[in-house]
């Protein structure tokens, strides 16, 4: 029964952003958080563009949440617009970018090769780009484009590498874009045992210490007892 709950919620969300998303589709969206309190549903926008999302006068985001609370029954539905600082290492916004610059015709391997280019400039470590479908021909294939370093495995590829994907859409068929991006530097293993050990030893100085004052509270206690009772 709860799965059940958890299914339709998260259905929920995924067409509220789809809506989000197509609603404001001339604007370069990224991440959209939704967060539902008791109070209000927030939904957080991050995109390069805030201007294009909240309209003169903020028209569009009135249009936008007079929809999201006739169309999905949200009470008091609120949209917060955040700036992205560099479109550069937002995953997302680039796939919808080179999405876009494949359906109009473009060179994909000089796209993808410029890209990649442009992210690395931006200060990230990694990047992968994959596009998939009718490339250049009528059969389909895969192509992918990698530069730098970038984590495929464990807990570091699930953090700290961000992903976005992206459909084109020319005249031989759809195109699927995948970019992957890695900014941070994933920490090694003896560097986080050290710094664990460290923390574990300054835990256990702080105790002795407080140790070592509880004790001497116990023997000036038991000193002024025994002076009253002489």
């Amino acid at each position: 029964m709860k799965e059940r709950i958890f299914i339709t919620r998260s259905k929920e969300e995924v067409n509220l952003e789809e809506f989000v998303r197509s609603y404001f589709k001339a604007a370069k969206c990224g991440d959209i958080e939704i967060q539902k309190t008791p109070i209000m549903t927030r939904i957080v926008l991050h995109t390069t563009t805030p201007g294009l999302i909240i309209g003169m006068g903020g028209e569009r985001i009135k249009n936008a949440t007079e929809l999201l609370r006739s169309k999905f029954k949200i009470e008091n539905p609120q949209i917060d617009v955040q700036k992205i600082e560099d479109q550069y290492l937002d995953a997302k916004v680039m796939a919808k970018s080179l999405a876009s610059q494949v359906e109009g015709g473009m060179n994909y391997k000089r796209l993808a090769n410029l890209t990649m280019e442009k992210i690395m400039r931006s200060g990230a470590i990694g990047c992968e780009l994959i596009l998939s479908g009718k490339l250049s021909g009528e059969r389909s294939r895969r192509e992918r484009f990698t530069q730098g370093y970038l984590k495929k495995c464990g807990e570091p590829s699930l953090t700290m590498v961000r992903r976005g994907f992206a459909v084109a859409n020319p005249k031989l068929g759809n195109i699927g874009v995948l970019v992957k991006i890695m900014v941070e530097r994933p920490v090694p293993m003896h560097t986080k045992l050290n710094a664990s050990m460290k923390a574990a030893h300054e835990q256990a100085e702080k105790a002795q210490e407080k140790a070592a004052e509880i004790q001497k509270e116990a023997v000036e206690i038991k000193e002024t007892a025994q002076e009253a009772g002489e």
